[in-house]
């Protein structure tokens, strides 16, 4: 029995042989197309030429199982096959770049920054981080205010916090990314610690209600567990929340926000260090309407809706990987316009300069049924 198995193992390894020799030889195939396209500016997907070779493919089996197998097989093929082409014509300089500017280095002279919420906001001292202590700033009620400051001019960048460590994506600022024309162009982490604010002299058992943002509830789950009898009220922001139990000046409120606030309100620090992970980090944004990045930027940020069917993103994000690009996030939203159908948010590695991401970007472009790139920071 031994020996039978290794007779099919070798006669496996024949097989496979062949089949790289032939690979080898369709892939030559596929780069004498792309010259033809090249020369004669032919476009590289073919949508019903793919669907009438996967239909002829399919059709070669002798099961329904073996079609099935084939035809994903064959649509990897040409992924491979088109990802090829897209490489042999950026080479010849076929491919036209994404239509942003590059610049040696983001320019903060003379610029005005919004953010939402009010002094004491984490987004403020993102900011602050990310521009510098005096930075010109002001800040807005809402998120959705912020992008309408950077639309109106108003503003030159706004900082939007992205995703927690602990509770993860803001996902109202992935809908705005979508819904605004507006760009990243940078990012800021810092580390979150929140705390439990009051009154002077307040403890914990005064308290019955608290108010605070509803990430930072989810940031303090085990906080909030274990005190299920006070009563936890949504604010917009975690300094608002410090604000209105300065101003509502009653022992008997409280609110979770950073210690920064508690100094800017005057409030006493009733517990600190509340978050589950103590080691939560929250990723900021910076937002510009300019369709600009810096020359030495690392990460790309786009979304797409991928085709409605089987195996649609699994295919697109091949992109990614023949191109030998490091994916490092993808998040799925729900498009409010199309019900159960999803827009994908994908983040990986690279700058607009380079030729193995002007090669993938071209590719998800053409299978997409809608595509962004958010921006290069």
């Amino acid at each position: 029995m031994k020996e039978d198995l290794i007779k099919i193992r070798n006669e496996i390894d024949e097989i496979d042989s062949k089949i790289v020799e032939l690979y080898e030889a369709r892939m030559k195939m596929s780069e004498r197309v792309a010259k033809y396209k090249i020369e004669n500016q032919k476009a590289v997907l073919d949508k019903e030429r793919e669907k009438i070779k996967l239909q002829k493919v399919g059709d070669l089996t002798t099961s329904e199982y073996t079609r099935n197998c084939i035809i994903d097989l064959y649509k990897q093929i040409m992924s491979m096959s088109r990802e090829r082409q897209y490489q042999l014509l950026t080479e010849n300089g076929k491919i036209e770049k994404p239509n942003f500017t590059a610049v040696e280095e983001l320019d903060f002279s003379n610029s005005k920054i919004v953010f939402q919420g009010v002094s004491g906001a984490y987004t403020e001292l993102a900011m602050k981080e990310y521009f510098g202590e005096n930075c010109d700033n002001f800040h807005v009620n809402t998120w959705k205010e912020a992008m309408e400051a950077l639309k109106n001019n108003e503003a030159d960048y706004a900082v939007f916090p992205y995703e927690n460590s602990s509770a993860g994506i803001v996902a109202e600022n992935f809908d705005l990314l979508v819904e605004y024309d507006n760009f990243i162009v940078g990012e800021q982490i810092i580390k979150i610690e929140h705390s439990l604010l009051g009154q002077k002299g307040a403890k914990i058992e005064n308290i019955k209600k608290i108010f605070s943002h509803p990430q930072a509830f989810m940031q303090c789950q085990k906080f909030v567990d274990k005190h299920k009898s006070i009563n936890k009220i949504s604010m917009k922001n975690t300094a608002m929340a410090a604000k209105k139990i300065k101003e509502d000046n009653d022992i008997t409120q409280a609110a979770i926000a950073s210690k920064s606030s508690a100094k800017i309100y005057d409030l006493d620090i009733i517990q600190e260090s509340i978050q589950d992970n103590k080691e939560n980090y929250t990723k900021f944004i910076i937002v510009t309407n300019k369709k600009i990045y810096n020359k030495s930027a690392k990460k790309i940020s786009v979304c797409f809706e991928a085709p409605h069917e089987s195996g649609s993103l699994y295919h697109m994000l091949s992109h990614i990987i023949y191109n030998n690009l490091n994916m490092d996030m993808i998040q799925s939203r729900p498009i409010k316009e199309k019900n159960w159908k999803y827009r994908f948010f994908v983040n990986f590695e690279g700058n607009l300069e380079d030729a193995a991401v002007i090669n993938a970007l071209v590719a998800l472009k053409q299978d997409a049924v809608s595509f962004r790139i958010l921006g290069n920071y």
